[in-house]
């Protein structure tokens, strides 16, 4: 049966929320598209006029499509070159979703993003219906197949496993970008010590280039391995002009609602280090630099107001 305009519609007004809850499930934003589309060829494809409430309709199509995919997705991970982190989001991006609470605040994260990979697909779901949209364990419980029982269970041991992996005390934004700004100050001045002081002693430093773009294949940890390591990454040099293609200008920004370094060249986004910032100083440097997971933010930076660049690196 053909699509009325009205039901495309009823489908278009909800796709904003499907975007940022399969994005907050699969962590990569062209994925989450990807997902959202099938759910309209699902929604497409079905008799609209038995369906009594859409948005119910929708959301347990998306959800387990994004179950289906997250499945799949751990396996192609086990081949992925070097070390997958999510796709970040600029400042202003629609997919980011609902930032009212600090639930829907910490649960599109970098940070919590990257802890979300840890817990299977049951409790990644669950923790995001429930901390990011506040549905009730009853929809959950419908929406997954599952009893409400089980929903709650499974949310306390998702809760657990982020808690466990968040132990330290953010700083509020403005702090967080006043220590992100000391960073970029110490990173270009050539030397290590001033680095030291503004990282935890546990503080590591993860790449993901994806097999594209050189990035290591194994975190570096601890102050002084981190300090060294971006010094030398703000150290100007050819081959990084010629890797970027030009000498990148960079900008302190904000992704995924936390503290954030972008590197631009002509207009491209080739980097975005997100920064995490707590009460003790930097706890983690995550930079992705892999260009297939920056094309969205390259759509975005070409879209929003940034302001002129604080320096041109390398």
């Amino acid at each position: 049966m053909a699509l009325t305009m009205s039901d495309v519609d009823r489908f278009e007004t909800s796709r904003p929320r499907l975007e940022a809850i399969a994005y907050r499930l699969l962590g990569s934003a062209s994925e989450a598209e990807d997902a959202v589309q099938e759910t309209f060829l699902r929604w497409q494809a079905t008799d609209v006029d038995r369906v009594e409430v859409p948005e119910a309709w929708l959301t347990k199509v998306l959800t387990n499509l994004c179950l289906n995919q997250l499945t799949s997705a751990r396996a192609r991970r086990e081949t992925y070159v070097g070390q997958w982190l999510p796709e970040p989001l600029l400042a202003g991006d629609p997919m980011l979703g609902p930032a009212d609470t600090a639930e829907q605040r910490e649960s599109v994260s970098y940070a919590v993003l990257v802890l979300l990979e840890r817990l299977s697909p049951a409790e990644r779901a669950v923790y995001v219906l429930r901390e990011a949209f506040d549905y009730p364990h009853r929809e959950i419980a419908r929406i997954l197949d599952i009893s409400e029982a089980a929903s709650q269970q499974i949310l306390h041991r998702a809760k657990k496993h982020v808690a466990e992996g968040r132990a330290r005390t953010e700083v509020d934004e403005a702090a967080a970008r006043r220590v992100v700004e000391e960073f970029l100050t110490a990173a270009t001045s050539g030397r290590t010590e001033p680095l030291v002081r503004l990282l935890t002693a546990d503080a590591i430093s993860i790449g993901d280039g994806g097999g594209k773009v050189p990035a290591r294949a194994k975190a570096f940890e601890g102050a002084v391995a981190v300090a060294k390591f971006m010094r030398g990454l703000f150290t100007p040099g050819k081959a990084k002009r010629d890797l970027v293609g030009g000498s990148p200008e960079v900008h302190a920004t904000t992704a995924n609602g936390g503290p954030a370094v972008v590197a631009v060249v002509d207009g491209r986004v080739v980097g975005i280090l997100c920064v995490e910032v707590t009460a003790e100083g930097i706890a983690a440097f995550r930079n992705q630099v892999n260009p297939d997971k920056l094309e969205r933010a390259t759509r975005r930076w070409a879209a929003a107001d940034h302001g002129a660049p604080l320096f041109r690196a390398f």
